[in-house]
């Protein structure tokens, strides 16, 4: 079995540098608008993970930055995607710790995954990733999706 990888669920069309949506709905109806209009997702998709995130909130606050990896159900995913949004303006979470604080995240994975070993490893992966924050720096500060990309790639996330 290979290991998930980052890189090999971060496809172009769902990649938003430096985006300036202005809630965590927005984040959302990007992704769901997007996902569904290259056939990725079922029409539920966006339901679904608004749903999910007000049940399982999944902000994450860092040293210097929050993050978010909201998710859902396996189902209503077509094709596997992850997508990474880095936020001009932070938009704010609730934290998966204690779902009373709020988080700020500047970056958000959304997961679009089918299988459920591979989001348990694509969590872990993105655990890894949040940890080390010259990388999370590095993709904080690309301007465009290609240096977004490029950035998991080179670090083989």
């Amino acid at each position: 079995m290979t290991k998930t990888t980052l890189s090999s669920y971060v496809k172009e069309p769902l990649v938003f540098a430096q985006d300036n949506c202005s809630s965590q709905t927005e984040v959302f109806e990007q992704v769901a608008q997007k996902a569904l209009d290259l056939g990725w997702v079922r029409e539920d998709f966006l339901e679904r993970i608004k749903s999910r995130e007000e049940t399982f909130p999944t902000g994450i606050q860092l040293m210097n930055f929050g993050a978010a990896i909201p998710h859902t159900d396996a189902e209503c995913v077509l094709e596997e995607f992850v997508a990474v949004i880095t936020l001009q303006d932070p938009v704010v979470f609730y934290s998966m710790e204690d779902n009373s604080m709020q988080v700020k995240a500047q970056i958000v994975f959304v997961l679009g995954l089918n299988q459920p070993h591979a989001q348990l490893e694509m969590l872990q992966s993105l655990m890894g990733l949040l940890q080390n924050e010259s990388v999370l720096s590095e993709l904080l500060l690309a301007t465009t999706e290609n240096e977004l990309i490029s950035t998991i790639k080179k670090n083989q996330l």
